[in-house]
């Protein structure tokens, strides 16, 4: 005979609604209730019926993020951010790696796996402000980032303060001649400009008249464009005591690369990144960053997300939510003062 809902709340001490409410995910739910709940489950092998429950209630409880790239550790810290705090909710969550092509992105604000989630958790690279009217969807969405962030719900950064922030960091160690690594011309109003702008505005402030030859360009931000970076930089022939990369795998690449060819760091070039990713800990010398606050940002991003799904009506505008930065001072940069 089928094991019931009625079965499982007989043997966890609960009501059969309360059974409801943990396995249809209710965010109000205590730890032990929900303990109890899922051993019993667990013990005598109840099958809950997905397709019936989800017709029910018009909910999956799935969630879908959506990311760029995963081979980039950001985005992969974020996805584990991300799952681990849907988990608190009683959310799965379903990953796309769009690998910031345009039509991928596209795919992911209209395609059928939309049909599968109950919202959508977006970092698009691909498109940009000329796509706005491709984000005036009908379902619950939250966007990481400044690309498009205009355009509804989002979880940003405070990427020009930062940036401030880091420049200011290296100014204090001592560092007068300061290299940017991962400026993008083609960027307008996205995380590359505004680091840029951070850091012209930190050289301003401290009187440091600001030098075009210092900056490099990079429309990715892989390890591997760290290093060209740094080699440009070696080519031109202008000299340079610091360097602020616009990510950590761009400052990675970039260290690596001075101390292949004989550059020592921070002795000879402060080095800072941004992203505070856990390989910088590990790096040699171990890497000074930028922490954007990772954690806060799943947490808000959920958080907004759950709060849309369960109040599908909202109509109080866009909001917002910034997460708090800090500067984190390793080997790479000489101590301030």
């Amino acid at each position: 005979m089928p094991v019931t809902m009625k079965d499982v709340a007989e043997r966890a001490g609960v009501s059969a609604k309360t059974v409801s409410n943990v396995i249809n995910g209710h965010r109000y739910i205590s730890s032990s209730t929900r303990t109890a709940v899922m051993d019993a489950v667990a013990e005598l092998g109840y099958q809950v019926n997905v397709s019936a429950r989800n017709l029910r209630v018009g909910r999956t409880n799935m969630i879908m993020l959506a990311v760029p790239d995963l081979t980039q550790t950001y985005f992969a810290e974020i996805a584990a951010l991300v799952i681990h705090e849907a988990d608190r909710h009683g959310l799965k969550v379903l990953v796309e790696q769009t690998d910031a092509k345009r039509q991928r992105e596209v795919d992911v604000l209209a395609g059928f796996q939309r049909n599968l989630t109950d919202g959508l958790i977006f970092s698009p690279l691909g498109l940009g402000p000329g796509d706005t009217a491709l984000f005036n969807v009908s379902f619950p969405m939250v966007l990481l980032g400044n690309r498009v962030s205009e355009t509804g719900d989002a979880v940003l950064m405070r990427d020009e303060a930062a940036a401030h922030a880091a420049t200011a960091h290296l100014l204090a160690g001592g560092a007068r001649r300061i290299a940017a690594i991962g400026s993008d011309p083609d960027e307008s109003n996205g995380s590359a400009e505004l680091r840029l702008q951070g850091y012209r505005r930190a050289l301003d402030e401290a009187g440091v008249p600001f030098d075009d030859g210092l900056v490099v360009v990079t429309n990715r931000w892989h390890r591997s464009n760290g290093a060209a970076g740094a080699t440009e930089l070696l080519r031109r022939d202008v000299p340079f005591d610091g360097l602020f990369a616009f990510n950590d795998l761009l400052a990675l690449g970039a260290m690596h690369e001075l101390q292949s060819r004989g550059v020592r760091v921070p002795e000879d070039v402060a080095v800072i990144g941004y992203d505070d990713i856990d390989e910088g800990r590990y790096s040699s010398p171990t890497l000074s960053t930028v922490s954007p606050g990772m954690e806060d940002v799943a947490r808000m991003a959920v958080d907004l997300l759950v709060e849309r799904i369960e109040t599908p009506a909202h109509d109080g505008g866009a909001t917002q939510r910034y997460s708090e930065f800090r500067v984190v001072e390793r080997e790479s940069t000489r101590p301030v003062g």
